[in-house]
């Protein structure tokens, strides 16, 4: 009663094509393969830009006032 056999495997997955058809199946499949593809490369790609850093020429280039985004504030204790 641990396990199913081969045979209890078999049945289910008659009923299911039974249910679902082999069309839909094998739409099910392929969009189960794409997603899993493009999960793959999208991990690999985020991985590899993540690591990268601007080259040094670009930086030693950079005008004095380049970076934009710093904002220089004082914080005020609240009495």
């Amino acid at each position: 009663m641990g396990s199913f056999s081969i045979w209890h495997w078999l049945i289910v997955l008659l009923i299911v094509v039974m249910v679902f058809g082999t069309k839909k199946l094998k739409n099910m499949g392929g969009d189960l393969g794409g997603a899993v593809k493009g999960f793959k490369d999208g991990m690999k790609d985020g991985g590899a830009s993540a690591d990268d850093k601007p080259p040094a020429s670009q930086v030693a280039n950079a005008p004095a006032g380049a970076d934009k985004t710093t904002i220089d504030v004082e914080a005020k204790q609240k009495s």
